[in-house]
């Protein structure tokens, strides 16, 4: 008598404390950004610090080249595959935040059975309408709706990093075209100029002028040139095909390019490192996540708490279909029922610790991801300056060594020199020739990792992101 009679204040203290132990791991509050980064990029640069840069390849200023683009986002495989993640994820939401509402069903049966002793028949109609709910007590069902939520942000931040990804790959695949067709001209050019070589050498040895040993150079000289422009030319197949792939096309190798390669070579701003952290889309995605492993945490801690639940229904049995639905005959129930797990082995507390583990997975997994995307711009900032300084000495070097191939060929035809010496200058000339074009591609490959990395975007992102979203 005493416990009933004190029963139901019992139940709400202990729902009251438990309400408490409830609240108390969605009290966790998480710091988006450690405490030891620093105010200022570590590299020294003269780059003005200002806010990163938006639409960077309209800087390009290459129709062709933006054609390209627009080609790939349109019809890349994995892009594609990553928007419809973004669709699928949508519809988790749904599916999460349907356990929020009441559930309705309707059921009907009809029957009709026959007795032999003595033959009779039966018919049975039934129809009836169910109502379920479960009442949010400790706000577990909306842990689980808040976890996928932020699991549909993290998908969306995903692909927008995808699309940036894939922007960048055609942009520098695109260079990489023109790089390679850009040496292919040279190989050729060199190999008009070996062969030009060859004539005027042979005809020398034929009026006595040259050494035989002289013709073996020239010729050798003329079938590495060769050689090295069957090797081009797979490799500028080669990089045709895997721009074509990212444009979703089949691999034929056929994209040609003639532009020449800019010359990039000036800062850009770079913003703080600070503002990385809510720029970069692959950052905000894991921060999503890690807040969503959070709700599975909470989700998975309040399983171990009583559910209460709700259920009402409307029923009517009759022998004809007819008659359903009588006022006279209509049944209802309404029941309140609390349920709570007493012993399950330990399975919702491993349940809990293993939520829990991954929560503090998730943790590092976004400070790896943090501090591998501050690397990532600090590596570019340094290689932006090399590369600055090769490209003048590259750019002075080629100048002197066509002059001193020039002037070697000359002096061997004087009688100056041997033509061991036109070779090595030939040799140095090509080195130089070759390496200025190399030079500038990665420039325009850094500028863009650059870009990617400092988290800029080469269009209005938010704009683009939702009509994409909402198509699927």
């Amino acid at each position: 008598m005493i416990w009933q009679q004190y029963q139901p204040t019992l139940l709400a203290l202990s729902i009251v404390l438990l309400s408490g132990c409830a609240s108390n791991i969605n009290s966790q509050q998480r710091e988006q950004a450690p405490n030891n980064v620093p105010q200022q990029w570590q590299q020294k640069t003269s780059a003005p610090v200002l806010h990163v840069q938006q639409q960077w390849l309209t800087q390009l200023q290459n129709p062709q080249l933006n054609k390209l683009v627009e080609q790939a986002l349109k019809n890349n495989q994995q892009l594609l595959q990553s928007s419809y993640d973004v669709a699928i994820q949508k519809q988790q939401l749904i599916v999460s935040g349907a356990a929020l509402w009441p559930t309705l069903d309707l059921s009907a049966r009809t029957s009709r059975s026959k007795n032999n002793r003595p033959i009779s028949y039966n018919n049975a109609s039934s129809v009836s309408l169910n109502l379920g709910y479960e009442v949010d007590l400790w706000g577990k069902l909306s842990d689980s709706n808040r976890q996928a939520n932020l699991n549909y942000l993290a998908q969306q931040a995903r692909f927008e990093q995808a699309k940036q990804q894939l922007v960048a790959d055609v942009v520098k695949g695109w260079f990489d075209v023109v790089t390679a067709k850009q040496l292919l001209d040279l190989y050729k050019r060199r190999e008009a100029n070996a062969l030009q070589n060859l004539d005027i050498i042979e005809s020398g040895y034929r009026q006595g002028l040259n050494e035989a040993l002289d013709v073996y150079l020239a010729r050798n000289e003329l079938n590495n040139e060769r050689s090295r422009i069957a090797t081009q030319q797979a490799s500028l197949l080669t990089t045709a095909r895997v721009l074509e792939r990212l444009l979703g096309d089949y691999p034929k190798g056929i994209i040609s390019a003639n532009n020449d390669l800019p010359v990039i070579n000036t800062d850009i701003p770079l913003g703080l490192p600070s503002e990385l952290i809510t720029r970069k889309p692959t950052l905000r995605a894991n921060w999503y996540q890690l807040l969503a492993s959070d709700a599975n945490l909470a989700y998975a801690h309040k399983q171990r708490f009583p559910s209460l639940n709700l259920t009402a229904s409307l029923s009517d049995t009759t022998d004809r279909v007819s008659d359903l639905f009588s006022p006279s005959s209509l049944a209802w129930s309404l029941l309140g029922s609390i349920s709570a797990p007493i012993f399950n082995g330990g399975r919702l507390k491993a349940n809990e610790e293993i939520a829990r583990l991954n929560s503090q997975k998730q943790e590092q997994q976004y400070l790896q991801t943090l501090y591998d995307a501050f690397s990532d711009v600090e590596n570019a900032i340094t290689l932006q300056q090399s590369l600055k300084a090769q490209y003048t000495s590259t750019l002075e070097a080629q100048e002197n060594a066509l002059a001193a191939e020039q002037l070697s060929f000359e002096q061997y035809q004087s009688g100056l020199v041997s033509y061991t010496t036109v070779l090595d200058a030939q040799g140095r000339s090509f080195d130089a020739q070759s390496s200025l074009i190399s030079i500038k591609n990665q420039l325009i490959a850094n500028r863009v990792n650059l870009h990617f990395a400092l988290g800029g975007d080469f269009a209005n992102t938010s704009t683009e992101l939702q009509s994409n979203s909402n198509e699927n």
